[in-house]
């Protein structure tokens, strides 16, 4: 006999997504002195924010942990509530159903799924931008508009796209003739996206870009993530 960390068996990569999340909950969730494979079935949302953080900063290998606005998005995520408070989450259990079984509205992926590939995209190409503060990441596209409506025009921010896993979006503000204000979304750029050209020449590239929000002009928050362009054939 000898005592071990958790081990899921899988057949398949695809099942490698589902395995990660039961080793997750059963290293952070199960009790020192338990009886063999029983852990909670529900835990305080506290204790998962905890969690998803030290996960976050190990795979990531960064010193920058998650926000209380992070977690509050993160919350209403899971819990598919927008109308409570960051107080009002405090005190709410989240289920393994919740966490990695059922699927958010509206999409066809869970919330692990979905985090795994926030995960994975900055642990791949985005760590030294997430360092450096230069990603607010965990935000909603309404909260955004929200942000930038006021912005002067050019103004943009970077976050993690709702719609797809793995995914960085750009949002940045345009102004009518009328002084009206409206928030642009670029198309989420993946990891395969990123290998081809970086996020700080992809923001280079983009003329209609001006400022990180809220006032930091582009090129002082990204010049030290540009590449030197190649010249000829290159």
């Amino acid at each position: 006999q000898v005592l071990s960390l958790p081990i899921v068996v899988i057949v398949h990569g695809n099942q490698d997504n589902n395995a990660k999340a039961t080793v997750l909950w059963d290293n952070a969730f199960s009790d020192i002195e338990r009886v063999p494979f029983v852990v909670a079935e529900r835990v305080p949302w506290e204790k998962m924010c905890d969690t998803l953080n030290l996960k976050f900063m190990a795979e990531v290998q960064t010193t920058k942990g998650l926000l209380k606005e992070h977690y509050f998005f993160l919350a209403q995520k899971i819990f598919n509530d927008h109308s409570a408070s960051p107080e009002d989450f405090q005190n709410r259990h989240v289920s393994w159903a919740q966490f990695n079984k059922e699927i958010l509205p509206g999409r066809g992926f869970t919330f692990w799924q979905w985090f795994d590939g926030v995960l994975d995209l900055t642990k791949r190409c985005l760590k030294s931008y997430w360092s450096d503060r230069l990603i607010m990441g965990f935000i909603s596209k309404q909260y955004v508009c929200k942000l930038l409506s006021m912005e002067p025009e050019g103004t943009f921010l970077l976050r993690f796209s709702d719609s797809e896993i793995g995914g960085v979006t750009i949002a940045y503000v345009i102004r009518g003739k009328d002084g009206s204000s409206q928030v642009e979304n670029i198309q989420p750029f993946s990891a395969k996206d990123l290998s081809i050209r970086s996020l700080g020449d992809r923001i280079r590239d983009l003329g209609q870009l001006r400022n990180l929000y809220p006032n930091t002009p582009k090129d002082q928050a990204f010049g030290s993530h540009y590449n030197k362009e190649q010249t000829g054939k290159d």
